[in-house]
């Protein structure tokens, strides 16, 4: 039986549907992770994953798509 993790990111630049569409293609994409809940108005995404997720992975594609995360939240 798996377990899944939740962890929750601050990430600033966020402010419309597309920057949320955005981060949860290219979080969604990473290995291990099942689910993405952006939350605009907290400027905080929510990360479901089958295991503890790589910070800095994760950091790395929220930065490449224009973001930067500031750490968990």
């Amino acid at each position: 039986m798996s377990t899944q993790t939740i962890t929750t990111y601050a990430v600033s630049g966020m402010s419309c549907g597309h920057c949320k569409a955005t981060l949860t293609k290219v979080i969604g994409e990473l290995d291990g992770v099942t689910g993405v809940e952006v939350d605009l108005d907290k400027g905080q995404v929510t990360v479901s994953s089958s295991a503890e997720p790589n910070d800095t992975l994760v950091a790395e594609v929220v930065d490449e798509a224009g973001y930067e995360l500031t750490g968990r939240a």
